[in-house]
This record gives C-alpha cells, structure tokens and sequence, in this order.
C-alpha cells in the first residue's frame, strides 16, 4: 500500500510539472498572408516560415484583442491601436521603445509606410469624383490639417512641415460646390483605418460636405481595387491603402496618384501583465518561426 502510495505521489508529481510547461507554451498570432502588417513584420524580422501552430487573425483589431485576452500569447500590431483599451504592452524590439519619436529619428527599426494608390487617369466613375479624389488627397499628404488628424491617431508624419489647407483648396475648385450626392471609396489596409477616418471626417465639411465609404480588407486589395482584377467589379474604390510598400507586381504608376502619407511601427505585443518587457531580433524571429515555444525557454 505504501508502495502504490509512492507511486501515484509520483505520477501527479510529474502531471503537475507536464501541465506547469504546458502552461508556459507560446501562443502566437499572425495576422492572414493579404496583410500588409505580416508582410512588413516578416519581411523586417527576416521570418522565412511562420510556425505551423500559429493562429491567424484577419484585422489589427482582432489581433488586439486576442492577444489582450491570452496571457501566453504574443503578435504584433501596429503603433497606432489603443494599447490600453486592448489590455496590452508594447514590448521594445533591440532594446528599442515603439514611439513616434523613435520611428522618426530611425532608432525604432520595425516601421513600415502607409501607401496610397489612386484609380487611373481616366477612370473614376465621373469628373467630380476625380477632383475629389485629387484634393482629399491633397489634405492628406500636404496640410498641416490633415496631417495633424493623421498625427491623432498614431500616424507618423511631420506636421510642422505641411501647409495651411487654405492656401492648398485654391487649386481644388470642387470643394466650394455643394458635394452631398458624392461618394468616395477607400479600401486596403485595415492598419490605416483609424488615421484615414480622422482625416476623411476632417475633410468633410471643408469639402462640401461629400459622403465615403470605407470597405477596408487587407493591404493586398489596395492595388486588385483601384488598378488590378477587381477595379471594375462591386468592390471598385477610388483610393486603395498598404501599409507596406507595393509590390514589383502592383504596378501603381498606372494611378493618377500614388505615395506614402505617414509611416507606421509595427509593435510586437504581449498581455499588458505579462512579465516580458523587450525581445531581440533574433528572438522575435526564432519565436514566431516556433524555435522557441515556451516563456520559460
């Protein structure tokens, strides 16, 4: 009896350290392979193979939240999501913290742009939109305005350097007119989400007033939207969005416009408690490529 006693001691004595490791495995989360953020991320990293146990989230938003309800997991966002609301840290990356003045003097490596591509010249649904397309996007890269609400949300820019909207909208002669019956569409990154609705409601009402739609899926769809296979279907926009550079293949010079508006981080996040407080690179890839699963490693 004493013998059993031992033995059965023993066998939940290992359970219990089995289910401690168990306890300590990294979750990750990536986003899907249409996002702009993963491309980035993996591209900046040097990630060849993401681990086969990761799970795929489909926004920034999701990953967020995820990520801020798993006190094992770990992903990455960009710098412009409400860290506290998501109940999430920002961990430094090569002994780096993720803040605009470190993006700004280079210092942060883990940035990325946020792009833009406009429709062909002669082919918006009508002149008006076309105007419209061209001031909004005058705001946007230009004016101190536009800039600053870009700024609120987290985008990168230099808004000392931009221009007061006044003297830009005398060369947009549409946004005196009363534009209630138009519609502008923007679609592409979800990263962009926040700073480029800020920016549109700003716009709005110095610009008559006109409506939009956002219908935002993945930085993947900026070029397929405005330019490429889908240009002509439903999902048509006029401004497509990537928050990463456009690839050799999306050939954006066929746009009217195409540029950079802001940069961005990408921050690799963990729950706001968890006791990890920076990565290296070498860490960041060796985790997400499943080198190393466990917090205790």
């Amino acid at each position: 009896m004493k013998k059993l006693s031992i033995v059965l001691l023993l066998v939940m004595f290992l359970v219990g350290c089995s289910n401690g490791s168990k306890n300590e495995d990294i979750m990750v989360y990536s986003r899907d392979e249409a996002s702009g953020t993963r491309q980035a991320f993996e591209e900046i990293v040097g990630i060849e193979n993401l681990t086969e146990e990761a799970a795929i989230v489909s926004s920034n938003g999701d990953m967020a939240s995820q990520v801020g309800q798993n006190k094992h997991g770990i992903g990455y966002v960009s710098l412009s999501t409400d860290f506290e609301k998501n109940n999430l840290k920002g961990l430094t990356y090569e002994g780096v913290e993720p803040t605009i003045e470190n993006v700004i003097k280079g210092d942060y490596s883990l940035a990325r742009p946020f792009n833009f591509v406009t429709r062909g010249k002669d082919d918006f649904e009508n002149e008006d939109i076309k105007a419209l397309t061209l001031a909004f996007i005058d705001f946007l890269t230009n004016s101190k305005e536009g800039r600053q609400m870009v700024l609120s949300e987290g985008g990168i820019v230099d808004v000392d350097a931009g221009i007061p909207w006044e003297e830009l909208k005398v060369n947009h002669p549409i946004v005196d007119q009363d534009n209630s019956s138009l519609l502008l569409k923007t679609g592409g990154s979800t990263s962009v989400v926040n700073t480029l609705t800020a920016a549109l409601e700003a716009f709005q009402p110095l610009a008559g007033n006109f409506k939009f739609e956002m219908n935002h899926t993945g930085s993947s769809d900026a070029f397929k939207r405005t330019l490429g296979d889908e240009k002509d279907s439903p999902n048509r926009v006029d401004i497509g969005f990537a928050s990463r550079d456009f690839k050799s293949e999306e050939s954006v010079t066929d746009g009217l416009l195409h540029g950079e508006y802001a940069r961005d981080a990408v921050v690799v996040v963990v729950q706001k408690d968890h006791k990890m407080d920076g990565l290296t690179a070498t860490e960041v890839k060796d985790i997400f490529e499943g080198k190393l699963t466990s917090w205790e490693s």
